[in-house]
Parts: structure tokens; sequence; C-alpha cells
């Protein structure tokens, strides 16, 4: 069982954030919106009934502390089939899982064989308002928590949120944790009190060696032992191999573990749960008012450390957020490098073209040589044989752009390294053949067949004079 519906005074409904900006676009636009967009955190809001009518929240504490550590809480509604739609929240930079009913026993190796038909009867009534399982909020934070684990995206699960993650590991729960324990003669403590949602308090023992040893460890406490606020009727009862426990309960149950492989804030990397809530261990005259700077919320709660869960967390997140930058801007590194090796391409291409336009140039202005037809048209086949596939992609590259729009052609130079200035001049120029070519085609069409013959021959005669020159020339290197 997890918390309730908020108290008056203690929490607020949170307005809904936007859904992320979908994919689709270029690689550059992507790692330029990623830059602008602060670290994300995402949440999922509990559904609960206010006057008749649905309504999602968060607990304020956690926004409170999320935003005054410098990420911006992104609240993902519990409705019916969001979970086939997390994709439109990306980037995701965090996620913090808290409020919500239990989980449904099915997702995970649940036990009832200890108890009677009698029994289960009272455990629902008794614990009403979080029985009632909610497979929507199920489905949506366990996916979320699995794309965590997948690609090590900083969590922090706070009570229902430490159960989600474990039960994503294979882990599974107790189905009342104070009816299980006390079967078992132990020390009975009491994790929830309905009557005193913000004051209840438990002790918990911190194991050193652990992250919540380290944000306590200036606390002037003994044995390491805190007083913790509870609000749960669920619990831990076998903890995933991957997790280590940072602390127990006098009767046993884990109330705080993390993924030792994945916690190095500085990092990125931080996969937490905690059973109990440090957002409201806080001075009961100060659990109605919130604050503006970070540094005034240590003096608000039980224990200066309290709020280094949150701290801890979002500079995971922050870490996290730069290592995705990086990344995205390695794979853009690495397009850029490809594009190069295009541009470097098209740059023979043309250039081979131009070399066989030069020479057959050269052969044109000697007619008289002897064989000259013969020559031209070796040189044309020997150009042609050496340079085809470089031709090939410089045909390929005009050909497409011929028929593309002027707009489509700038963008595919752009692509290639021209400048906008080039990229204008080889436009007129373009421009300026197309005129030429049309121009010459109207005079030709007004030639008599004769001398239409006449010209052919002639052209065909100075290919062959440009052939033969060629193979000459290369004969004699």
């Amino acid at each position: 069982m997890k918390d309730s519906v908020p108290s008056q005074g203690s929490d607020r409904l949170a307005p809904m954030e936007g859904l992320a900006e979908t994919g689709g676009e270029e690689a550059v636009g992507k790692v330029a919106k990623l830059a602008s967009v602060l670290p994300r955190v995402l949440i999922v809001s509990r559904r609960s009934v206010r006057k008749n009518k649905f309504v999602d929240f968060v607990g304020e504490y956690h926004l409170d502390l999320i935003v005054s550590y410098g990420a911006v809480p992104v609240i993902v509604p519990r409705v019916s089939g969001l979970h086939s739609l997390l994709d439109s929240f990306e980037p995701i930079h965090g996620v913090l899982l808290c409020e919500g009913e239990d989980i449904d026993p099915t997702l995970y190796d649940s036990d009832f064989s200890s108890f009677t038909s009698e029994e289960i009867e009272e455990i629902k009534q008794a614990h009403s308002s979080d029985t009632l399982v909610d497979r929507y909020k199920d489905s949506i934070e366990l996916q979320l928590a699995r794309r965590c684990l997948e690609r090590n995206i900083p969590y922090l699960g706070i009570c229902r949120g430490s159960q989600v993650l474990n039960v994503a590991c294979g882990g599974s729960l107790y189905q009342d944790v104070e009816r299980e324990l006390s079967k078992g003669g132990g020390t009975q403590i009491r994790h929830i009190n309905y009557d005193d949602y913000d004051g209840h308090r438990h002790a918990v023992k911190i194991v050193p060696g652990t992250p919540l040893y380290e944000w306590f460890s200036h606390e002037n406490f003994e044995q390491m032992e805190l007083l913790v606020n509870s609000y749960h009727h669920q619990g831990i009862k076998r903890l995933s191999e991957r997790f280590i426990p940072m602390a127990f309960a006098p009767d046993g149950l884990v109330e705080a573990f993390y993924d030792p492989d994945v916690y190095n804030p500085e990092e990125g990397k931080f996969i937490v749960g905690l059973q109990f809530h440090p957002e409201r261990m806080r001075h009961e005259q100060d659990s109605n008012r919130s604050k503006d700077c970070s540094a005034s919320f240590e003096g608000d709660f039980d224990y200066p450390g309290c709020p280094r869960a949150y701290q801890e967390f979002v500079k995971a997140v922050l870490a996290y957020k730069r290592k995705l930058l990086a990344s995205e801007n390695k794979g853009l590194q690495k397009l850029d490098g490809v594009m190069e090796n295009q541009r470097q391409k098209l740059i023979r291409s043309f250039s081979a073209a131009k070399h066989m336009y030069e020479e057959q140039a050269h052969v044109r202005k000697c007619p008289s040589l002897h064989g000259s037809t013969k020559v031209l048209n070796a040189l044309t086949r020997q150009s042609y044989e050496k340079s085809s596939r470089e031709l090939e992609l410089g045909a390929e590259f005009l050909q497409v752009n011929t028929e593309m729009s002027m707009q489509q052609v700038i963008n595919r130079l752009k692509q290639i390294g021209a400048t906008v200035r080039d990229s204008s001049i080889l436009l007129q120029k373009l421009l300026l053949n197309e005129q030429l070519r049309n121009s010459a085609k109207m005079l030709i069409e007004g030639l008599e067949t004769s001398k239409l013959h006449d010209l052919q021959e002639f052209y065909t005669m100075m290919a062959e004079v440009a052939s033969d020159v060629l193979e000459k020339r290369k004969s004699e290197l």
C-alpha cells in the first residue's frame, strides 16, 4: 500500500505538463532540441476521486525538491492507452515514481497461502483505498522502470516506486507487512497510520557503506538509526538479487536498497528505492509552506540528509542529460564524416568530368591531326572506363538535382558542404546553361537536314581526334 490521497495543506494538485516533441526530425534538429530542454524527470500521477470526478495528482513535496535542485518534473497522466505512448515523452533524463495503490499481485510471485479468506477480507476493508488495483498505472510504471534499467536512466522510487522497481527486477512483495511479519513472532512495527499521514514515524537502521549512510553520515544519532515517515501496508518480501539493502526496520523489512553497479551520480548513474518518505520528514511548523530556494530546504527537515536523496538523484539526472547530449553529438560527428566522404566523392566525380572535357577540348582545337576522329573516340572511351564509377556518382547527383526544386537543390548543396553563396552561383550557372541549351535547340531545329548531318559528323570526328590524342599521351607515360 502506498500514499493516500493528499491531506489538505500537505499536498496540492500539480498541473499537467505537455508531452515531449515527437521524433522524425533531422539529427541536427534533434540535438539542438535536446540541448534546449531542461533535464526532465517523469513522474506518473495517481488517480483519485474528488467531488465525484477523477483527479490525477502528484504530491507537491516531490515536485518542490525536483525543481529546487534544477530539474523539470513532467507529469505522466495515468490514463488508458498511455503505456503505448511513452516514446512521446522522450528525451527522458530521469524517472521518479511515488504514490499509488497496491501493485497487481499477478505481476510478481505473490503468496496468499498464509491468509485465511477472513484475513484477506479484513485486509481489503482495512486498506480499501489502496487494495484496488490500478492496472493502467502498473503498466505505465513498470514500462518506465524497465526502460530505466535497460538504459541506466536515473531512477528514484519512493514507497510504491521502490516496490515497482523490485517487481520489475523479479522481486516479490508482502501482501500485508504488519500481519505477515507479526506471525513470525518478531518485533511488531506500525508501518502505516491513516490518522497521521505526515507525522507518523518508525525507526530504521542504516547499513554502513551504502549511499544512504553517506547521505546521513553527518547526522548525530546513535547506531545510524533514523525515525522515518512511513505509509504502506505492502513491502519488499524478496529483494531482487541485483539490489543491495541500505536500511532495515526492526521487524526485518527492507526500507531502502540500491543497485551498486548503477550508482554514481556524477556519472549519471542512480538506481535507488526507498520504502520510507524522506520528502515528508519535515518539521510540523514547516509542513504547510513551500520554499523557493533549495538552500532553505535542509532546515525544514527532521534531518539535513532527508533532501539528499533528491539532490543526488537530480545530480545524476543532470549528468545523464550531459552524457545523452554528448552521445547525440558524437553521432552527429559521425554523420558529418559520412557527408564529408560523399562530398569528396562528388568533387572527384566532377573533377574527372572536367578533366575529360579539357582534354577533349584540346583535341578539338587540332582538327588537322591524323586520325583525329579515332583519337577522339579512344579518348572518350578510355576516360569513361577509368572514371566511370566517379562519373556515375556525379551524374546521379545532377540527375536528382535537376528534378528537384530550387530550394531542394540549395538544401542538397548545403548537405555536401557548399556555402549559400556557392550554391547561388551554381544555380545561376545552371539556369544560364539551361537557357543556352534551349537557345541552341531552337537554332538547330531551324537547320536543314543536310546541315544537321554535317554538324553531327564534325563533332563525331572531333571526338575521335580527342580519343586518339589521349591514347597517344597515355602510351607515352
